[in-house]
């Protein structure tokens, strides 16, 4: 029988998914993040760019839930590789869903499915003072 497979490319708002209590209490503030052309200081070095993608149980979840979950797996990873390269920020963050490249300094891209929800991102980690 033929399957009903769901993959939805979403925008979902940056500043509700780095709000909630669990990406506060995950990401910390010791390293700084910027998404698309925002700038927070000036780099000093630049330790390359990374990339991450991250898939998340949906079933069951809104696609809101399940697609910020995702968002913050993959924020989690892209902060992990910056203390790994001994930088103390991740810039020029941008969507990167099906190795569609987006940028932006409101909203994240997510593919929400029936199953899976996932997101990829790159970024570059720096270091700036």
């Amino acid at each position: 029988s033929a399957g009903y497979a769901r993959d939805e490319v979403q925008a979902f708002p940056l500043d509700q998914a780095l709000s909630s209590s669990d990406a506060k209490a995950k990401l910390g503030d010791s390293i700084k993040f910027a998404f698309g052309n925002t700038s927070i200081g000036k780099v000093t070095k630049n330790h390359g760019e990374f990339r991450t993608n991250k898939k998340t149980n949906a079933f069951g979840k809104s696609d809101e839930k399940a697609c910020n979950w995702a968002f913050l797996s993959a924020m989690i990873s892209l902060k992990d590789r910056a203390v790994t390269e001994g930088g103390n920020a991740v810039i020029n963050i941008r969507s990167n869903y099906k190795n569609n490249t987006t940028s932006s300094e409101t909203t994240f891209q997510c593919g929400a499915g029936n199953v899976i929800a996932g997101v990829a991102l790159i970024g570059d980690v720096v270091t700036i003072n």
